[in-house]
């Protein structure tokens, strides 16, 4: 597997036509000039050294140069190598609620990317602790299975969305039972759940998922993200409206969710712009028993660019060398 660290630099290879544009202008120009002296077969027997396929030698090994010394600036690297990895934590399953009215901005900029930053920062604070991530609606989805790869949960997180999950809607007992088959381990007190929502469960069977749910020893933690006076949801550039053309505001509803908290043996904890609530939960969750894991993770990547600089290197030599004259030729012969 190739991978190009800092591939920004691939743009620099667009000059390399330019080169050859700009040598074959400044040869038309010469041309020019030289015309200006008197005729063609004259000038070529005074300049019997001039060569003018070296010059074209000469630009092409510049190119070829040029060419690998922005593949070695763009930090090829070559893997990935798997490696097998012995960790001791607990598993964490993030519930992430996608539903339209996660777009409300009582929050910064709204409800969803507001949580999307509260999760990286779990993952920030997370050591050996595994981590997997959930998103929900009407329906949910495991978006990232269990892992301790924490580059990998930034990069699924980032990708997350209220187009994430295809049916709209807040199914709470599904994804607490979705959260709760994520798991890669059956210890007790190993394990937690961390539900983000606003809490407007359309189906009303969360109580008994929560339970159920907590009877296999997974704790469940809520935090509730909106405001109870309510927002509306800006959607496609304008406000939600119902069938009636009402504006739809959407509601915290905290009541399900301490509920949910308190059957799933955890805590809830309502969110604020300036403190989401994290800690209290993430040291909740350092007291766990922790479990011995053993996972397959990938290492860093080979470095490679160091041989696309030594061709360079070469070719620009080499570019140096050539003369674009012709070898003991001159005037007098």
């Amino acid at each position: 597997m190739i991978h190009f660290a800092q591939a920004q630099y691939l743009i620099l290879l667009l000059l390399i036509p330019v080169f050859y544009l700009m040598y074959g202008i400044f040869l038309r120009i010469k041309k020019k000039r030289l015309d200006k002296f008197g005729e063609k077969a004259i000038i070529e027997q005074l300049m019997p050294a001039v060569s003018k396929g070296r010059g074209w030698l000469k630009i092409t090994f510049f190119s070829i140069a040029f060419f690998f010394f922005v593949i070695g600036l763009c930090r090829v690297q070559l893997g990935a190598r798997l490696k097998e990895k012995e960790s001791k934590g607990v598993e964490v399953i993030v519930a992430l609620d996608v539903s339209n009215s996660m777009l409300a901005k009582d929050y910064s900029p709204n409800r969803l990317e507001r949580a999307k930053l509260a999760i990286s920062r779990i993952v920030d604070k997370m050591q050996e602790d595994r981590i997997g991530l959930v998103v929900f609606a009407g329906e949910s989805f495991i978006q990232l299975p269990i892992t301790t790869d924490y580059v990998s949960a930034k990069v699924f997180l980032n990708s997350i969305n209220t187009e994430s999950v295809p049916v709209q809607g807040t199914d709470l007992s599904e994804a607490i039972m979705t959260s709760a088959r994520s798991f890669s381990t059956q210890s007790e007190n190993s394990r937690a759940i961390i539900l983000i929502s606003d809490g407007e469960d359309h189906e009303g069977s969360a109580l008994d998922a929560a339970a159920a749910v907590a009877q296999e020893g997974i704790k469940i933690y809520t935090i509730g993200v909106g405001s109870p006076a309510g927002e509306p949801i800006p959607l496609n550039g304008e406000l939600m409206k119902d069938k009636d053309g009402n504006i739809v505001v959407t509601k915290l509803n905290e009541q399900i969710l301490m509920e949910i908290a308190e059957q799933g043996k955890g805590e809830y904890v309502r969110a604020s712009n300036s403190e989401f609530g994290l800690n209290p939960i993430l040291e909740d969750i350092k007291s766990m028993d922790k479990k011995d894991f053993n996972s397959v993770v990938f290492e860093d990547f080979n470095e490679q660019f160091m041989y696309f600089f030594a061709i360079a290197l070469l070719f620009f030599i080499l570019e140096f060398l050539i003369s674009d004259k012709k070898s003991g030729k001159n005037i007098y012969n």
